[in-house]
């Protein structure tokens, strides 16, 4: 412990997760407001980290993260405590350490995130400390945007236009928590832990920069389907990881760009039906598609991951995610409805495998996503759908740019040719599948 933080002062705690910036941030806010002894807290999560491995660069890019976090904390003559481990164990040792008078953070949607923080709270409590938990990753809580009749939307266009009349009634505020640093707990925090410091390992990928393109964002509705162009925001590991205010973007988009809007949007959308329905972690939203018998072929799904399907639209996307931690969004649909329909793979393996590979990976959003394109979700893509990927680069990739910059051999006999022929694999796709869209028709 830090001798100069004079550990018999009370302090508050704010701990850090998936909002790593000063500025517009709720959870630090109230707690800046409500005390002037603010300790700022992150932990290295154990039972997160110990499904990855030491050089993922999902933990490389949150280290960056706190190293800009502590710069700033720095200037406010203050800094963040840093600890690695179980958060329930870390919280025991930082209840001898000090005399915590009360917690504060931002809350999670996630079903790890909400157990965490109900155990969390049961330990505070018992020792006299209030825990409080705020909405700061998504303009609206699990229960703000609902029917009339208070049961959750299931389709995204009536709960996108009840999302923006919501929005219209409250704003989406900001909270100066950068306007409150004379509140921050004092000390000496020059110091700053390695990655090695935590048994951590430097990935080797590109971080993703924060720039927010006010110019691509204007256009963003005639460039984003293309993915030889610069015409995405790059902005999601920034929101996924709260290195970016939400709030900002939202206000932004509603200026410049509503389809843009409509993407912020759709990651709420799947957010609140995670938050209702948590089984859709683990199974198919439609319960009929569990049924479905998957050839789950393991040589196929590893030619797969490695972007040797023959088809160079899915190949180029994989060798994208595979050597950069992205996937452009079209690229994620043809590639996700290629595994299911085209190889009868399980939605859950490919789900999976994007969870290992994407720097922007939300269990959410992912799974959504995921349950979209296999036409398994809540307003998934209808069961008859069937990318053809030939057909899709033709569409979105015209002079073959995007697929000649991914697959270097394209045209000589080391690329591989088709693994599965499209018209065969489209014809027992809809075979496998007919049955069961009968059988949850006539259960409905």
């Amino acid at each position: 412990m830090n001798k100069n933080l004079k550990s018999e002062e009370g302090v508050t705690l704010f701990w850090f997760r998936r909002d790593l910036r000063i500025n517009d941030n709720k959870g630090l806010y109230e707690a800046l407001k409500a005390s002037s002894r603010v300790l700022p807290l992150f932990i290295f999560d154990e039972d997160i980290l110990d499904r990855l491995p030491p050089d993922d660069h999902r933990v490389e890019f949150i280290y960056e993260g706190l190293g800009s976090l502590q710069r700033q904390l720095n200037e406010c003559g203050s800094g963040l405590v840093v600890r690695k481990g179980k958060p329930f164990e870390v919280f025991i040792r930082l209840l001898r350490e000090y005399r915590i008078e009360a917690v504060y953070s931002n809350g999670d949607h996630e079903p790890y995130g909400l157990s965490r923080d109900e155990k969390m709270k049961a330990l505070l409590e018992s020792h006299g400390i209030p825990f409080f938990s705020f909405n700061d990753h998504l303009v609206f809580g699990k229960n703000e945007v609902l029917k009339a009749d208070g049961s959750p939307y299931l389709v995204f266009t009536p709960y996108s236009r009840q999302w923006k009349q919501a929005l219209k009634m409250s704003g989406a505020s900001h909270y100066p928590s950068e306007s409150l640093g004379q509140n921050y707990v004092r000390g000496d925090f020059a110091t700053f832990p390695s990655p090695e410091d935590f048994g951590f390992k430097r990935s080797g990928m590109e971080m993703p920069g924060l720039r927010i393109n006010e110019g691509l964002i204007r256009r963003y509705d005639k460039t984003r389907n293309f993915p030889f162009m610069d015409g995405t925001s790059r902005l999601g590991p920034h929101l996924r990881f709260g290195t970016i205010s939400l709030r900002k973007l939202v206000n932004m988009a509603l200026n410049l760009n509503e389809v843009f809007l409509n993407e912020l949007i759709w990651r709420e959308f799947y957010a609140m039906i995670l938050w209702h329905f948590p089984k859709v972690v683990n199974h198919s939203f439609k319960a009929v598609y569990d049924r479905l018998s998957w050839s789950n072929d393991e040589e196929a799904f590893r030619k797969w991951k490695a972007g040797l399907t023959g088809y160079p639209m899915v190949d180029a996307g994989m060798r994208q995610l595979n050597a950069t931690g992205f996937m452009h969004n079209r690229l994620r649909m043809i590639t996700a409805s290629f595994l299911v329909k085209h190889l009868l793979i399980d939605w859950r393996w490919g789900e999976s495998w994007f969870g290992e590979r994407l720097f922007d990976y939300e269990l959410s959003s992912n799974n959504g996503g995921w349950q979209w394109s296999a036409g398994t979700g809540c307003d998934a893509a209808p069961y008859f759908r069937v990318f053809n990927p030939t057909e899709q680069q033709k569409k979105f990739d015209p002079e073959s740019e995007f697929v000649k910059k991914w697959i270097p051999e394209l045209g000589s006999p080391d690329y591989p040719g088709p693994l599965v022929d499209h018209k065969m694999a489209r014809e027992r796709w809809l075979r496998e599948v007919k049955e069961l869209v009968i059988l949850s028709r006539k259960n409905h």
